[in-house]
């Protein structure tokens, strides 16, 4: 009996891994898709705090916002597979 508590924790330990593991798989996705945009939004806050005019972040957000809807829309096949995954990638801002 004692051996199949053991077995029961272990089994717990490898769901909670696989679970955490899919949650950061997910978010490195969502990063990935998103993170220039989110990246410039972060920069416009800091300027409208600092008091200075943050129109060319913003612009640049929504810009890197709408080519992150665009790429997610792509159909990916073998053929552009390389393409479409750095298409979303960190060049720029």
């Amino acid at each position: 009996m004692r051996n199949m508590s053991k077995r029961i924790k272990g089994q717990g330990m490898t769901e909670y891994i696989i679970i955490v593991a899919l949650i950061a798989i997910a978010a490195i996705g969502a990063f990935t898709l998103f993170g220039k945009t989110a990246r410039n939004q972060v920069a416009a806050m800091a300027s409208e705090l600092g008091g200075e005019s943050a129109t060319d972040a913003i612009n640049t957000a929504n810009q890197a916002g709408q080519d992150a809807v665009t790429n997610a829309e792509t159909e990916v096949n073998l053929s552009n597979y390389d393409e479409t995954a750095t298409a979303g990638g960190t060049s720029g801002n």
